[in-house]
């Protein structure tokens, strides 16, 4: 079976030009950067609730606690949000007029939460609709776990990241490229 590609910045930033001319664009974009930035399964994306990222006084949370129901694995973790990934949801947040709630995060333009399936279809749209050839859902997490490795993060803190058990599910996430090559060969010398 194929891999996702990884996303390099130009496919990012098509796909990202594409969102801001279309409907929903602070939606669209927020769920992309929740793919990118924080390794997001699509179907943790779509179980989001609005109390998930935020806090009771409205603030954005430093980290979204996905309950055993919202992960894959069926076991709980933590996703750490970065600077930037907090002021997209912020952005998202503020342009939406949410408060925290037990309500779903993203909905759809019937304004229903989206099923795991609805959102993987919107997002392959985005993709589509941008120009980025073969991109998948998973793309999204496979970009994610190869810029941690570019940037020298250990393997085992991307897997953490990532919410794998097993250092070699991370492995099959990555992929060597040239930038990660030449960096290897100047640590060499």
């Amino acid at each position: 079976m194929k891999q996702a590609p990884v996303l390099t910045e130009r496919d990012t930033k098509r796909v990202l030009q594409h969102v801001a001319r279309g409907s929903f664009p602070e939606r669209n974009r927020c769920i992309m950067m929740l793919s990118w930035l924080a390794g997001m399964r699509i179907g943790e994306i779509a179980a989001l609730e609005i109390s998930d990222v935020l806090k009771a006084d409205g603030e954005v949370r430093d980290e979204i606690q996905l309950s055993a129901a919202q992960t894959k694995g069926r076991s709980a973790r933590t996703v750490l949000i970065n600077s930037q990934l907090k002021s997209e949801i912020a952005l998202y947040i503020a342009r939406a007029d949410m408060k925290p709630s037990a309500k779903p995060l993203f909905t759809s333009k019937t304004g229903k939460a989206f099923s795991a399936n609805g959102l993987c279809q919107r997002v392959l749209q985005l993709y589509d609709a941008a120009g980025v050839d073969r991109a998948t859902t998973h793309s999204g997490r496979r970009t994610f776990c190869t810029r941690l490795a570019e940037r020298g993060t250990a393997i085992h803190i991307i897997a953490a990241l990532a919410g794998h058990r097993n250092v070699a599910t991370t492995m099959v996430y990555l992929t060597a490229n040239e930038t990660m090559m030449w960096a290897a060969v100047e640590m060499s010398g």
